[in-house]
């Protein structure tokens, strides 16, 4: 891939905006009208930029570092945890802020938000315990879990939440009095979840250098295995054909078609330079991956075709944050050493 790197800074230069944080990129959320994204740093602060015609906005929110960010249920609001126990709210286009919770001495490992019409709720993941909080953020249901949380996903229609967690992962139906979750089991450390859009499977990352999968249909188990680091980072495309994880040198792309992914070897792509792929980020409409690297490296991969776009040179530390837009058309990345970025791969009109 050396091939591509002279040219890798193009895009940042000719569609992109940059910052140096001066701290750990620990997290990444654009609200849902698209109009802001906010990066959230080890230090407590969250560095906001509006897509269109804005300077960059930095606020000190956490005492500590920023765990979680998500957007909120409405179009404007973005929801942070911090390692100071507290969830707040926050309009990075007013600078308005509402403190939801806190939870003293315990992080806040995730959060999440469901729109829903008449009862919305956003979801925090506080040690073993899954609060759901109403607007207002009062506790409608806590889901408690075998262990700590490691990651939480939503199903396409936002009718089941996954936790992974100590051996195995835990999926609740939101909307349910049910005290039970379905238990999917497998004796490990999983760190990390992701739900395929048609609830085919649900599949995790493993401290094991390993993904564990499970078809929901007959709880049959997926292993998946071979990777030289831990995998962190995975997502289904939009399609759900292929499910692509970081922890090799290249992007591992797992076919979850024709029988796979048992039984079938994974797609490799964007790899051959010894550094590790640390992000990976699914485009929400399109089969397409970016990826961010140990190096600080970003490539935007099209699946289907096998073609690798560079978005921005290494140099800049290893990528700790990487995610799209929901309409796709921002794609932004933070690292270590507090670069921040956002690219914009919308259309432009010519003249």
């Amino acid at each position: 891939m050396s091939e591509v790197l002279s040219a890798a800074d193009r895009m940042l230069r000719e569609r992109g905006v940059q910052r140096d944080c001066g701290a750990y990129v620990t997290s990444l959320a654009f609200t849902r009208d698209q109009s802001h994204a906010v990066f959230g740093l080890g230090d407590g602060r969250l560095v906001s930029r509006a897509r269109v015609g804005a300077d960059w906005q930095e606020q000190s929110r956490h005492d500590g570092a920023v765990t979680a960010l998500a957007a909120d249920f409405d179009g404007a609001g973005i929801l942070s945890g911090g390692d100071d126990g507290t969830v707040r709210r926050f309009e990075p286009g007013t600078g308005a802020e509402l403190m939801l919770a806190n939870y003293g001495m315990k992080w806040v490992n995730h959060l999440i938000s469901i729109v829903d019409r008449k009862a919305p709720l956003r979801a925090a993941a506080v040690g073993k315990n899954l609060h759901l909080l109403d607007q207002a953020g009062s506790v409608l249901r806590t889901l408690t879990h075998p262990s700590t949380i490691t990651g939480l996903a939503l199903d396409a229609k936002a009718k089941r939440i996954g936790a992974s967690h100590y051996n195995g992962a835990s999926l609740w139906f939101l909307r349910s009095d049910q005290t039970k979750p379905l238990s999917l089991e497998w004796k490990g450390s999983h760190l990390a979840i992701a739900i395929h859009p048609n609830l085919y499977a649900v599949a995790t990352a493993m401290q094991e250098n390993a993904l564990h999968g499970w078809r929901i249909s007959d709880l049959q188990h997926m292993r998946m295995s071979g990777y030289p680091a831990k995998p962190e980072s995975l997502g289904f495309t939009a399609s759900g054909k292929w499910l692509a994880s970081a922890g090799a040198e290249a992007v591992i792309l797992w076919p979850f078609f024709g029988g796979g992914p048992m039984g079938k070897a994974p797609l490799e792509l964007a790899g051959g330079d010894r550094a590790m792929v640390k992000r990976v980020a699914c485009h929400p409409a399109h089969e397409v991956v970016a990826a961010g690297y140990s190096d600080g490296l970003v490539v935007v991969i099209d699946v289907e075709r096998q073609r690798i776009l560079p978005v921005s040179a290494p140099g800049r530390g290893a990528v700790s944050a990487l995610g799209w837009s929901d309409d796709g058309a921002t794609l932004g990345f933070g690292t270590e050493t507090g670069f921040a970025a956002l690219i914009d791969f919308s259309t432009k009109e010519t003249a």
